[in-house]
């Protein structure tokens, strides 16, 4: 098994900033892709972005392009998402995945760290 524990949501006014870490134990970090994900209410889970298990590769959401960067320190264990420019839209739960790089359907989820956006 795999462990995620997200930190870093909050509380923040629109046009602020906060960074999401996403600290993985229990398995080879560098096996697996990395992955942020949101859900507000009422709404399904979407993908935001995602990044490859050497950190080589990227993607993004539209809605998040521009404004969100992820990264990964493979020697800390930990992937990092970077928000600016944040929008009350982007409130949400925001959890980690972290999807195998060859075993297909090996993937784990955090708990979630709630982020919040004021207008």
């Amino acid at each position: 098994q795999m462990q995620l524990v997200e930190s870093g949501g909050g509380l923040v006014q629109a046009g602020g900033s906060l960074r999401l870490s996403c600290a993985a134990s229990g398995r080879t970090f560098s096996n697996y892709a990395m992955g942020w994900f949101r859900q507000a209410p009422g709404k399904e889970r979407e993908f935001v972005a995602g990044i490859s298990w050497s950190g080589e590769s990227t993607d993004y959401a539209d809605s998040v392009k521009g404004r969100f960067t992820i990264s990964r320190d493979n020697a800390k264990n930990t992937v990092y998402l970077q928000m600016n420019s944040l929008k009350p839209e982007d409130t949400a739960v925001y959890y980690c995945n972290a999807d195998h790089s060859v075993e297909v359907g090996l993937e784990y989820w955090g708990q979630g760290t709630q982020v919040t956006v004021s207008s």
